[in-house]
């Protein structure tokens, strides 16, 4: 290597130290800039892979097992965008699959998010990767969405507060992208879908959870595939120019969603969008010929460069964590971290009384024979197969589980879909755990053989290298990680399920069912007739164990729904998961089930404790910008210790408005009979309108409640002027 090619290759060395010696992060981007060739700059805009070299390799080894590289210029030392996707874990390698994004959400504990952020990062760094494709943050307009999953509830704010504590996490080892920007809901019609939504739902529910991680600096946001508006979203000038960089202020880098994410590659660029992913694609192949006829020009170029050095050069001026070896990878740290939020995140639904008891928790000394029923009973069961699906090297299932932490007991299971097996298990046993619900069958990414039947999708290919064997487009789902799933078809169970949830209750009283599930599941027909009902989630690699834990009470009961349960499907928004277009408005949820007066099977923020809490007071401190703290008194009344939720809610008397939204949360420990003051930070801004000169106070006073859940009527409540 000649001194000058040496001395180039620390070009982008040298920018980094200047920042870290207080040099200005602009004026460094610029210079590094200046430093590009115009084939380096074209270079930066989309992956380094050629397109079907790309594809075969993504083919022959799995989706994204190793780190998908952007933007690397060896010449100047660019180490490029390194990307893994998410939201799980670290999807390159075998990591840690932690429970899915919207059990973590069942948390209600952004410092337990922001850890599992520092662990993901670490792993995907010891991977050779620093590019987090897995802060998604979009709302699930309706519980049949196929990727719920990967989400965190169906409240803005609550999907800004985890998306922030991800983003901080992240940012010990790499840099965080949120997705999917925007209006992201529907899965099986996502490459076709045009969603409508005009400007005060779209500034009031479906993007203050972006605003809110540009905030507190995210480093790239991924468009979505469906359109917004009528102009699709990777080349939306609206989305990206107009709201998140003019209005929000964002610095760092948009990327668009994989090979399918623009269908304009001018267009694109001059709207804003400045990496084209994973691969050289259509940038690659029409580029050149659009700036020579002056279609786009070279000012963009120049635009998206600056902002993909000024990405790189900020992430590796940060205060790292030391380099991690691949022994953390999967460690009995991460490990236990996994378990932790497996815990945290089980929802306790009911607990009714047996014998004078309620049946949770169980009595791990008293019990002599456990019956485990269910097709999910024995099934490593993570989530969806699709880009966010991470292989860990083992998954503790509920059988494995049970097995550890009771072996002296006699543990019976019954996997096969056999009601009357069932029932004679269950039977003979002290207690009957029927643990059904969802797989990767039937909900999660989709990319199926339609989707590469269709000839808008299929012009999107460069044409294939000449000389190149053929190559069968058909894989090509496999290739991205496409799953059966989808959107769901039917928010209930399995009819198979129900018969053998039925068959068990009706010969053992202390019956306890475990629902597997990401989304909201309407459980009428069968639910009164047991006891003691959880939702467990896709709870990651420890899962099974995390199940014992919480059931067998050697941890409190704590999580709490992200999501309101209807009692039935009628009282959910429009939804054909085949729609060509859809218009979308601010009723969803909890918010509309208040909006039309039906009582919720379980409301928002809802979920039950071994032990009892009283919110006795709440004072309200002075706003401050748009937050304030609240002080909560909170007293644990039972002969437990437990883990409660206090949740902060405004509610409004406002014409077209919610009555009650989602202003703050905290989760706190309390011994037996303790008492303590919480402050709690809230947020006024889900109470403020938008309008055409922005946000204002949808009234002039609010009500403040803490509460245990949405609408909770034993809430403590103090007024919140807003003017």
């Amino acid at each position: 290597m000649s001194m000058k090619t040496s001395i180039e290759s620390e070009t982008f060395a040298t920018a980094v130290g200047r920042i870290v010696d207080g040099g200005d992060l602009a004026a460094q981007a610029e210079w590094l800039l200046s430093q590009l060739t115009d084939h380096e700059k074209l270079w930066l805009l989309d992956g380094d892979a050629d397109f079907w070299p790309g594809m075969g390799s993504m083919m022959q080894e799995g989706y994204n097992l190793r780190p998908i590289e952007m933007g690397r210029i060896d010449r100047l030392g660019i180490p490029g965008l390194r990307f893994s996707d998410g939201p799980r874990g670290a999807v390159v390698g075998a990591s840690t699959a932690f429970p899915v994004a919207m059990a973590r959400g069942a948390t209600w504990d952004v410092d337990l998010e922001e850890r599992i952020g520092v662990v993901i990062g670490r792993e995907l760094r010891a991977h050779g990767a620093n590019f987090f494709g897995g802060v998604c943050i979009n709302l699930p307009r309706h519980p049949a969405w196929g990727r719920a999953q990967e989400t965190y509830g169906e409240d803005p704010y609550l999907l800004g507060e985890f998306g922030a504590a991800l983003v901080r996490g992240i940012h010990r080892n790499a840099m965080a992208v949120a997705k999917h920007y925007a209006l992201n809901s529907m899965e099986n019609a996502r490459f076709t879908v045009d969603v409508s939504a005009d400007d005060a739902t779209l500034h009031e529910v479906f993007l203050p959870h972006f605003r809110r991680v540009v905030a507190e600096g995210v480093d790239g946001i991924m468009t979505s595939y469906n359109s917004v508006n009528g102009e699709w979203a990777g080349q939306n000038e609206m989305l990206m120019e107009d709201i998140l960089r003019g209005q929000w202020g964002f610095e760092g880098v948009t990327v668009s969603d994989f090979i399918f994410g623009l269908r304009d590659p001018g267009r694109s660029l001059s709207a804003g969008l400045d990496v084209e992913e994973p691969f050289r694609q259509q940038r690659a192949q029409h580029l050149p010929a659009e700036l020579a006829s002056s279609r786009v020009s070279w000012e963009h170029v120049d635009r998206a460069a600056r902002r993909i050095l000024r990405t790189q050069l900020a992430h590796h001026a940060r205060t790292l964590e030391a380099e991690p070896g691949l022994d953390v990878v999967f460690s009995d740290e991460h490990r236990a971290l996994a378990r932790e939020a497996s815990r945290a995140s089980i929802v306790l639904l009911q607990n009714e009384p047996v014998a004078g008891a309620p049946v949770l928790p169980l009595s791990a000394e008293s019990l002599t024979s456990v019956a485990l029923i269910g097709r999910l009973a024995d099934l490593p069961n993570t989530g969806d197969h699709g880009s966010s699906d991470v292989r860990s090297p083992h998954v503790v299932t509920a059988l494995e589980g049970f097995t550890a932490a009771l072996p002296d007991a006699r543990i019976t299971s019954v996997t096969d879909d056999d009601p009357d097996a069932a029932a004679a298990a269950a039977a003979s046993a002290d207690v009957a755990i029927v643990v059904v619900g969802y797989t990767a069958e039937d909900e999660g990414e989709y990319l199926g053989a339609d989707s590469m039947a269709d000839p808008a999708l299929l012009s999107l290919f460069p044409p294939v290298p000449e000389g190149a064997p053929a190559f069968d487009l058909s894989q090509a789902a496999g290739a991205m990680g496409g799953a059966m799933g989808g959107d769901r078809e039917s928010l209930r169970l399995r009819p198979v399920d129900v018969e053998i949830v039925k068959a068990t209750a009706a010969v053992n009283p202390r019956t306890i069912v475990v629902v597997v599930t990401a989304g909201a599941v309407v459980m009428e027909e069968w639910r009164h007739e047991v006891p003691a009902l959880v939702v467990g989630w896709y709870s990651g690699a420890e899962g099974g164990h995390a199940l014992a834990d919480v059931l067998l009470g050697s941890t409190d009961a704590s999580g709490r729904l992200p999501y309101s349960i209807p009692t039935s499907e009628d009282h959910l928004p429009f939804f054909d998961r085949d729609a060509t277009s859809i218009v979308y408005d601010r009723w969803f949820g909890q918010r509309l089930l208040d909006r039309d007066g039906h009582a919720a099977a379980f409301p928002l923020g809802f979920g039950l404790s071994y032990t009892s809490f009283r919110m006795d007071s709440v004072t309200v401190s002075a706003i401050e910008g748009e937050s304030f703290d609240a002080t909560v008194r909170v007293t644990n009344t039972g002969r437990r210790a437990g883990r409660h939720v206090v949740q902060l809610y405004g509610t409004v008397d406002a014409e077209d408005f919610p009555a009650r939204v989602l202003l703050g949360f905290s989760p706190a420990e309390l011994e037996a009979g303790e008492t303590v003051e919480i402050v709690v930070t809230g947020s006024v801004r889900p109470l403020h309108r938008w309008t055409a000169g922005g946000f204002v106070p949808a009234a002039a006073t609010a009500t403040l409640e803490a509460a245990s859940h949405s609408g909770d009527p034993a809430s403590a409540t103090a007024p919140l002027p807003l003017t």
